[in-house]
C-alpha cells in the first residue's frame, strides 16, 4: 500500500468517525428537541430512519476500507 493509498484510508476513516459523531449528536438533539416543539411521533421516526441511513452508509464505507487494506496486505505478499 502507497502512501497516498495510506491517507486516503485514513482521510475515509475520518470523514467516517465524522458522520457518525454528527449522527448521533442530531439524533440526541431531535429527540430531545422533538417533543419539546410538539412535533408528533411520525418525526421521530423520521429522524430514526435517516439515522439508520447515515450509519448504514458508515458501515459500508467501514467495509469497504477493510477490503481495501486486506487487499493491500494480500498484494504485498
Amino acid at each position: 500500500m502507497t502512501n497516498a493509498d495510506d491517507k486516503a484510508l485514513a482521510r475515509k476513516g475520518q470523514t467516517v468517525g465524522l458522520v457518525i459523531a454528527v449522527t448521533m449528536v442530531l439524533w440526541l438533539a431531535a429527540q430531545w428537541v422533538g417533543p419539546a416543539m410538539g412535533l408528533p411521533g411520525r418525526f421521530a421516526l423520521l429522524f430514526d430512519f435517516a439515522a439508520l441511513a447515515a450509519l448504514f452508509w458508515a458501515m459500508v464505507v467501514i467495509y469497504q476500507m477493510w477490503q481495501a487494506r486486506r487487499a493491500a496486505k494480500e498484494n504485498q505478499r
